[in-house]
């Protein structure tokens, strides 16, 4: 049906699936020139019913956290004019004359058509119940209805969904994201019964209700009844249990928008929806059907967005002429996070032998206290028939392609959590290229793997903006990083894009060396400062080796000039510009420069080589800047924005009076009591400005931070030793009480924790520590690099039958020797199997001495003694880290630097504000829109591709300052708010 000339087209919907219908129109070279009247191609009018054009209603509940619902927009008015596209807003067909070939809009204007499309989607169905359109009930289709919504939701206290399918979790988490306790009523027996099976279901709802939601299933909604206003304010279910409900959100089901079809006579569906054949066409061969409107010729009426593109596609080719796709079912697989939990399923996830198909083994993997269920079903002949995952979809993009061919390993190896025996999954090479790796557009492996080798592309927005892979709903991101990798794209080895030549290692070798002292000089010399702009030319590309060579670049080595040898050598170099830097010609300070990456590895080194360097405090000055939430702020994070308070118990010997004081601590403040699995008492719940309240007390009891917060020694649990155990044959609780006050404060790649038993019934579970130690009749056995969590790991056994003094001698350089050469994040179990020689080349280098630095290491643990000093009481005694506890900072005026505070406009709103080096100061919204936590203040501001952003302390997503979108998800924004005025 290509026009050979003008034809007219009309298109009734403007959604996600009309709208790409007009891309793939465009695409096709179909659509008529506006600059050549009377030209080849179709002349599209398109009636929208809403007011605004087309959006992405797939991340439609991110406008309740803050998204500018501008920002979810589809089309441009340039892709509109520029394709002469009459785009009528507000106005939709009321009447369809098929015979004339007609449309009647409400406002009564006329349109004639050669072709018709229909793209009118669905309806969410309300139950007939009393009391459904009394105020305070709502749908959740709309941008409106979200307005409406959120509108309304501000005065009130509670709410139901009645629906837990997809949009029921979705709009649960919306009425969350208001403050409204909130409940989910399902008919069916589970959540999401047509996605998850009763194991998955369980793992959701568990996690679900660990969020604070209140789910009901197996029962339904009965009556709305209203207070005196004729509002909403109780559900009555269908046992006769009230809930308190304010708002009321159906989200029960939708049916398929058909009534322009029915009443012009065409063909519907038994159960609704516009009949079409494998072409998209009604039994009128000059209209269409596409997407939730339309039954397609497998019978079914598809609610994913998926099918509707591949429909839009479909039709796209019978309007340009070629005819050759064709519509005859879809993949209905998906993967999406709905309040907080990873829920995913492919293929046929129910496949059990009905309606004569084959019969499936099952393959489970369950962890109910992580809340992850894995389900895959294997054909007779092993062929991956489908799969469910929930609270650990991560191997879904790796399962997915796979659906209806057998898989390339043991299905073992896509279950099992990550670094645990036997998980290790085949990568991207082993999909076959005719696999469908985006489901949304359509895109195969092959298609992706030939735009990577066509247009040179190294990372994953490459692929997007070619392939569009990736551009739907996002669940084969993971994939597409698999095909560049497996397509040989080299991944940078540096720590992140502001040291991109410098691995961890490396940067503890130029501070130590070098005596750098601050996070700036560190920038200046050897970092490509992101704002910071430089240009100069010479020799020393590389300060920590022997090599040359020239460059220009950004704020960094090796722009200006400069030489460098040997590994950890000094350098020399001279530059021009502001600030006398050798990083050229540039202006502004590295506050608010760097990354959530490389100002924490920074910190945590700084903080290691404090008595190096003449340092004092980890939050002195600048280093108060590089700081996570929890380093910030000397306590753990917890998911509602308030703090726990761990206090150092050595060797978990404790008094009765120190007991007593945590007791009325806790009882004082409110807080939530837990004795942990390291033989401490941790208190939840505290909030940011009762920390040094706490503290006070804490200390004069005699107790100190636990350090908890922080990448450093944790505990050394101990059992009770020959002080009381008939078998004891060593004082472990003396000797754990030696390790941990020696080893206090240390900063190290990763947390160590620590572990001493008296003797080898190992009470202490020494062996699942980084350093375990165990009495013997001879001394003390030394055991290293053992960890616990989900991929445990036993100790190895690096010495026998120590004095007292050998063994802090050989824990002395294991430590140090672990904090110079760990990378990032690096706990000492992986640490010892990267480093290659296990635990002989530890002997060799810590005890025969092999590197001649063990008299080196041993020192340098010394100094760290004699200097370390309690966090807490350092805070106690500084009247600027103390301001820094204040709930609301009293102005822009008392910002620092990189850092951010939070404040009360004068609207009420809280702002979380920052200032950048050069002055500029930002406002946005204090709520992380993923926690629903007023934590955002405490994040670290910093850089990304040149944007300033601000990451979440809660799980480090990075917003954009200027405009508050959410770098790692386009469909969140933070809103931004006006920078209040610095007082006279």
């Amino acid at each position: 049906m290509a026009a050979q000339r003008t034809q007219t087209l009309v298109l009734i919907g403007h959604g996600m699936v009309g709208h790409r219908l007009l891309e793939a129109l465009a695409e096709r070279g179909a659509l008529a020139d506006p600059a050549v009247p009377g030209g080849p191609g179709w002349q599209v009018t398109v009636l929208a019913e809403e007011d605004v054009p087309a959006y992405d209603r797939v991340h439609l509940s991110s406008v309740f956290t803050g998204t500018d619902p501008g920002r979810l927009g589809l089309s441009t008015p340039e892709f509109l004019s520029g394709h002469g596209i009459d785009l009528r807003l507000g106005d939709p067909a009321e009447q369809l004359d098929p015979a004339a070939r007609t449309v009647t809009t409400t406002s009564g204007a006329v349109v004639p058509y050669d072709a018709l499309v229909l793209a009118t989607g669905s309806y969410p169905f309300v139950p007939p119940i009393p009391g459904a359109d009394a105020p305070g009930c709502f749908t959740y289709r709309t941008l409106y209805d979200v307005d409406a919504l959120t509108r309304y939701a501000e005065q009130a206290r509670t709410g139901v969904v009645i629906g837990g399918g997809l949009l029921g979790l979705e709009a649960a988490g919306a009425l969350r994201t208001l403050g409204l306790a909130t409940h989910v009523v399902e008919f069916a027996p589970r959540l999401m019964p047509l996605q998850v099976d009763d194991g998955g279901a369980a793992a959701l709802r568990a996690t679900i209700e660990s969020m604070g939601v209140a789910v009901h299933t197996g029962v339904g909604a009965a009556e709305v009844e209203t207070d005196a206003d004729g509002k909403a304010c109780l559900l009555k279910l269908s046992n006769g249990e009230r809930l308190p409900a304010d708002v009321v959100v159906f989200s029960a089901g939708v049916r398929p928008r058909d009534r322009l079809a029915r009443e012009a006579g065409l063909a519907v569906g038994d159960r609704g929806g516009v009949a079409v054949d494998e072409r998209c066409r009604t039994t009128d061969p000059y209209v269409y059907a596409i997407g939730e409107c339309a039954q397609t010729s497998d019978g079914r009426v598809y609610g994913l967005v998926a099918p509707g593109y591949q429909m839009a596609e479909a039709v796209a080719d019978q309007l340009a002429g070629s005819g050759a796709a064709v519509f005859t079912g879809a993949d209905t697989s998906t993967k999406l996070k709905l309040l907080g939990a990873d829920v995913a399923s492919f293929g046929d996830p129910f496949a059990d032998g009905r309606d004569g198909g084959p019969r499936a083994t099952e393959i489970v993997f369950s962890d109910g206290r992580e809340g992850v269920y894995k389900k895959l079903l294997l054909g007779p002949e092993g062929q991956l028939l489908g799969g469910i995952l929930v609270g650990d979809a991560e191997a879904y993009g790796s399962l997915k392609p796979h659906a209806g061919r057998r898989l390339p390993g043991p299905p073992e190896a896509f279950l099992l959590p990550a670094g645990a025996a036997g998980a290790e999954p085949p990568g991207a090479d082993a999909l076959p290229d005719d696999a469908v790796v985006c489901s949304c557009h359509n895109v195969t492996k092959g298609a992706v793997a030939g735009a990577i080798a066509e247009h040179g592309l190294t990372d994953v927005g490459g692929v997007k903006r070619c392939t569009k892979a990736g551009t739907g709903c996002g669940g084969c991101v993971n994939t597409l990083q698999a095909v560049l990798d497996a397509a040989g794209v080299e991944k940078s080895c540096g720590l992140c894009e502001h040291f991109p030549e410098l691995t961890r290692p490396e940067i503890y070798a130029l501070i130590h060396t070098e005596h750098i002292r601050s996070y700036t000089e560190l920038m200046e010399r050897y970092g490509s400062g992101g704002t910071r702009t430089g240009t100069g030319t010479g020799t020393g590309g590389n300060p920590t080796g022997t090599d040359t060579g020239t460059g220009t670049g950004v704020g960094g080595s090796p722009t200006g000039t400069g030489t460098g040898t040997d590994v950890g050598g000094s350098g020399t170099g001279a530059g021009t510009g502001t600030g006398g830097s050798p990083t050229g010609t540039g202006a502004g300070g590295n506050a608010g420069v760097g990354c959530t990456v490389c100002k924490p590895v920074v910190a945590n080194v700084l903080g290691t080589l404090t008595p190096e360097l003449g340092l004092r405090h980890v939050l002195d000055g600048e280093q108060a800047a590089l700081q996570d939430s929890n380093d910030l702020f000397l306590a753990n994070l917890q998911k509602d924005g308030t703090y726990s308070v761990v206090p150092r118990v050595p060797g978990g010997e404790i008094t009765a009076e120190q007991l007593i004081v945590i007791g009325e601590v806790a009882r004082d403040h409110g807080l939530y009591s837990k004795i942990t699995g390291g033989q401490r008492i941790d208190l939840f719940g505290a909030r940011k400005e009762e920390l040094p309240a706490i503290w006070r007390r804490l200390i004069a009891a005699g107790l100190e931070s636990g350090q908890a917060y922080g990448k450093s020694l944790r505990t050394v649990k101990s059992c009770v030793g020959s002080r009381f155990c008939r078998f004891g044959q060593g004082d472990s609780v003396q000797l754990a009480i030696d390790l941990e006050l020696r080893y206090r404060g240390l900063r190290a790649p990763h947390k160590i924790k620590g572990g001493v038993s008296g003797c080898l019934r190992e009470c202490a579970e020494a062996r699942g520590k980084d350093i375990g130690v165990i009495a013997t009749a001879g001394g003390w056995n030394l055991y290293v690099c053992g960890n616990g969590g989900t991929n445990p790991r036993h100790a190895d056994l690096l010495a026998s039958d120590l004095s007292a003094a050998e063994l802090f001698a050989l824990i002395d350089r294991f430590l140090m020797y672990y904090v110079r050469t760990g990378e990032r994040l690096e706990r000492t179990s992986a640490w010892l199997e990267r480093l290659g020689g296990g635990t002989g080349h530890l002997r060799e280098v810590l005890i025969e001495d092999s590197l001649g630095i063990c008299a080196e290491l041993e020192a340098q643990m010394d100094r760290h003694v004699a200097a370390y000093r309690d966090e807490w009481q350092a805070v106690l005694d500084d009247p600027a880290a103390l301001a820094r506890f204040e709930p609301h900072v009293a102005g822009v005026e008392f910002l620092e630097p990189g850092r951010g505070r939070a404040a009360v406009l004068a609207d009420g709103t809280e702002a979380a504000l920052f200032r950048d080096g050069d002055g500029e100061v930002y406002a946005v919204g204090n709520r992380d829109p993923f926690s629903g936590a007023d934590v955002i203040a405490n994040g670290i501001m910093g850089s990304r591709d040149g944007v300033p952003v601000v990451a979440s302390p809660m799980h480090k997503q990075e917003f954009d300052l200027r405009t508050g979108a959410c770098l790692d998800d386009p469909a969140v924004t933070l809103p931004v708010l006006p920078v209040p005025m610095a007082r006279p």
